[in-house]
């Protein structure tokens, strides 16, 4: 059995976000008031109804190349700690099932990784995917609007 933990966005991008840099598609973050709810990928926790998030598009892939997917994401616009407890399920993974998908060391898609599990299967899940070699992380994307949620390593 593979040990695996949940990786937050790095505690640098989130900093640089909040100060203002632009976003994967060049674009200053938006700024907004939480009705609550949504997942900040930082902390990957909740951000609370009447806390300022940030709305950006984010890459988490460090080239550009065509599996690089970009899409929204949302961040406390306040410092929030960031995510620590690597080996837990992250508590904004709320919905009933989400997509776990590998990419191999070249950041591309493993074809055949990709599946969508219900939320309490996606440790068990991540196991399985990593007994394949060629798989080197996966992602946790939105079952319904593929949004990037958070990387999952093996420890």
């Amino acid at each position: 059995m593979t040990a695996v933990h949940f990786v937050p966005m790095p505690s640098a991008d989130a900093a640089a976000y909040r100060e203002g840099a632009s976003d994967a598609y060049g674009l200053a973050p938006e700024q907004r008031i939480s009705p609550g709810g949504y997942p900040c990928r930082h902390c990957l926790g909740p951000i609370a109804s009447g806390e300022p998030y940030l709305t950006l598009a984010y890459r988490p892939f460090p080239t550009l190349q065509p599996y690089a997917e970009t899409g929204p994401i949302f961040l406390h616009a306040e410092a929030c700690p960031r995510y620590e407890a690597a080996d837990v399920l992250p508590t904004m993974l709320d919905s009933p099932d989400y997509i776990v998908r590998g990419y191999g060391h070249d950041d591309r898609i493993v074809y055949g990784s990709g599946g969508v599990v219900e939320t309490q299967g996606i440790t068990k899940r991540a196991e399985e995917l990593f007994s394949n070699p060629e798989i080197a992380y996966l992602h946790v994307r939105s079952a319904r609007n593929n949004c990037y949620q958070c990387r999952i390593e093996r420890s």
